[in-house]
């Protein structure tokens, strides 16, 4: 099964940013992808957190969860659709929201960032507490022949989740995010191929990659890899794709030839 990481830049106008998504859908299917994913607020880059509860949509309702119905329908294909903030009970809180349309538009799954960013090295400084509600449950979503794990960004560093999600183990983890330059040159790889290599199962991790116009500088770097912890394709920066292939028998010849997660105890 062919799968699709794309990679954006994403601007402070959700208008621009959906046209951008729009036309690397198009270029994935075209190109063969039957899976596409977008990375963490795909749809704004704000110029502070309280931007997004301006967007912020009801649960099933509202024009971006409507895009991406609309753009999994179009080309027939399951789409990951980064994250949106979801608009909660409690005012001025929001949670970060990973949907995943199935090829007919239907919503299959929802999944809540667990894991909320804080970091500050004096220069730089993020506490995404200050807006978004933490979720509390992992979720998996059977895409066609794959079972996949969604995670977001933040998640990456806590492998207790994949272990949760990997009852039964899955086929691919998914990692929409929004590194930031600091942390993602330092531990972006590093951890997604540890992911891939404990878990024996491929990860998709779609990324904002560039300078942004809140002045933001993210990592880039989307990236597939293989259960093994092969780096399948890569793109450092800029908007783009990034296509691999999803191979069943690679899954099965790695956990034959290791069979790690048959041996563990805990």
């Amino acid at each position: 099964m062919k799968i699709a990481a794309l990679q954006t830049v994403s601007t402070t106008d959700v208008d621009r940013n959906l046209d951008a998504a729009a036309r690397l859908i198009a270029e994935a299917a075209h190109a063969g992808a039957q899976l596409a994913a977008l990375p963490e607020n795909f749809c704004l880059m704000g110029r502070c957190d309280e931007d997004k509860l301006a967007i912020a949509e009801a649960p099933g309702s509202g024009p971006i969860q409507a895009f991406l119905a609309a753009q999994a329908k179009a080309h027939g294909l399951w789409l990951i659709g980064g994250t949106l903030p979801m608009r909660m009970a409690v005012p001025d809180r929001v949670r970060n929201a990973c949907c995943v349309f199935a090829p007919d538009g239907r919503m299959a799954a929802r999944y809540d960032k667990i894991h909320l960013f804080r970091y500050d090295n004096g220069r730089e400084s993020y506490d995404e507490a200050r807006v978004l509600d933490a979720g509390s449950e992992p979720v998996a979503v059977q895409a066609g022949p794959l079972r996949v794990g969604l995670s977001v960004c933040y998640d990456l560093r806590f492998p207790e989740l994949y272990r949760r999600l990997a009852v039964p183990p899955c086929d691919l983890l998914s990692v929409p995010a929004a590194f930031t330059y600091t942390t993602g040159r330092a531990h972006w790889e590093l951890l997604l191929r540890a992911r891939a290599v404990e878990n024996q199962c491929y990860v998709i991790a779609p990324a904002q990659g560039g300078t942004h116009e809140n002045g933001r500088r993210t990592w880039g770097h989307s990236m597939v890899i293989d259960p093994w912890g092969e780096v399948l394709a890569v793109l450092p920066e800029g908007e783009g794709v990034v296509l691999a292939e999803v191979d069943a028998k690679r899954i099965a010849l790695v956990r034959q030839q290791l069979p790690a997660l048959e041996h563990r105890r805990l």
